[in-house]
């Protein structure tokens, strides 16, 4: 496939317009159809947000240790089932559904301003 029918997205999303398909801007994996959402390809780690912010003093003698309280807060990460990067992370409360904000792009109106040569 020529460069040209790759379009980047985001920092580690790309699409093929020539195929339509999502893929990892870091290990070229296909994640799915571009006309449909990219994370239903990529795997999902729910995690403790006081793994990822550690608390900033003691919490055996403060109530508030600057640490997010897992009660009000859970960390979402995507990762590319093949390089384990990164894509996204998304802060929810919990029992909320995972977001289905996923980009909906125009493909066919990408496929026309890159076959032009327009960038």
């Amino acid at each position: 496939m020529s460069e040209p029918d790759r379009v980047a997205i985001t920092e580690y999303l790309a699409i093929d317009l020539a195929r339509e398909t999502w893929h990892c801007r870091r290990c070229d994996a296909e994640l799915g159809s571009a006309r449909g959402p990219y994370k239903d390809a990529l795997l999902v780690c729910e995690r403790d947000p006081r793994d990822v912010h550690h608390p900033k003093i003691d919490p055996e003698r403060y109530a508030f240790t600057f640490a997010p309280d897992p009660t009000w807060c859970r960390i979402i990460e995507y990762y590319c089932p093949q390089c384990a990067t990164q894509i996204e992370v998304e802060y929810l409360p919990p029992g909320h559904p995972l977001t289905r904000d996923d980009l909906q792009l125009d493909i066919d109106s990408l496929k026309a301003r890159h076959g032009e040569g327009r960038s």
